[in-house]
């Protein structure tokens, strides 16, 4: 069994109540020879005292998660970096089996990992049914786990991104090699979500999604990405799993209608802005 060093890198900010189940799923994973990065953007809660109970590696970085990543990946001494969220938990053979994989085959540059959700409340049982479609669709799943050497050689996540960062980076770590893919899970951690929570959170980072669509429109992945026609033609070819609760299946379908009009309007309502705002800095010159 190898015993490279997997850094494992977590972003934070007002991960109080979700932080210590991530770390200590990290903790129990079967393979032993990690080390915890935890880079905080200056947390108001107690995210700094649940992280300093499992490693000494807390750093302070904004102003997003794209350069709290890179920052930590600058702090990382592993062969390997894993780049998860604080609202994770970890399966215990994921680093495991993610290490594995790379070392068995070499002319992999990525790996992702499938996850799936949980939480309390109809919204987040929703949100669950909705990630159950993306299981296998690589035009939805992005890589997680690198080498070292690959991700810094790539450039990192793109710091000017806040939306599809992730999908950004797996295009560009394609140039050096082909994306694999575990079977262990990731469990994604919705708490107990509301629907107007979830319209606002997919305003927001539609709003902030231009720079990830002016960088990647010409691929074939943005299109499918974006296509919402695309998304419920995924979600109808599995009519059984979509509507074995059919309550469930119209909730999520109606919240994932919300999420595209509230989506929408962000974005356009963003990039309009930015026009606005060249026209009226040209027009003063």
């Amino acid at each position: 069994m190898s015993t490279s060093l997997v850094s494992i890198i977590i972003p934070t900010r007002n991960s109080g109540k979700t932080l210590n189940d991530c770390l200590q799923s990290l903790k129990n994973q079967t393979y032993k020879n990690i080390e915890l990065i935890v880079i905080d953007n200056n947390s108001g809660d107690n995210t700094a005292e649940v992280a300093k109970k499992f490693t000494k590696k807390f750093f302070i970085k904004g102003p997003e998660r794209s350069a709290q990543r890179n920052f930590g990946a600058e702090q990382a001494a592993g062969k390997y970096l894993l780049i998860i969220d604080s609202d994770m938990v970890l399966s215990p053979k994921v680093v495991e089996e993610c290490v594995a994989d790379m070392e068995n085959d070499n002319g992999l540059s990525g790996l992702i990992i499938p996850e799936e959700s949980f939480g309390s409340g109809f919204w987040a049982q929703c949100k669950k049914l909705e990630r159950s479609f993306y299981l296998g669709i690589d035009w939805i799943e992005s890589a997680r786990f690198f080498k070292t050497k690959n991700f810094i050689t790539a450039g990192g996540y793109d710091e000017k991104m806040v939306s599809g960062e992730d999908w950004d980076l797996s295009n560009r770590m394609k140039k050096y090699g082909s994306i694999g893919r575990i079977n262990s899970l990731i469990y994604h951690n919705e708490g107990r979500t509301s629907l107007k929570k979830t319209i606002k959170k997919k305003f927001y980072y539609a709003g902030q999604f231009i720079n990830y669509a002016n960088k990647n429109k010409r691929g074939d992945a943005f299109k499918k990405q974006t296509g919402v026609i695309k998304r419920y033609a995924l979600f109808f070819s599995k009519p059984d799993q979509l509507f074995k609760n059919p309550l469930l299946g119209l909730g999520m379908l109606f919240m994932k209608t919300c999420e595209f009009a509230c989506g929408g309007i962000g974005y356009l309502s963003i990039n309009l802005n930015k026009k606005n705002e060249k026209y009226i800095t040209g027009k003063s010159r």
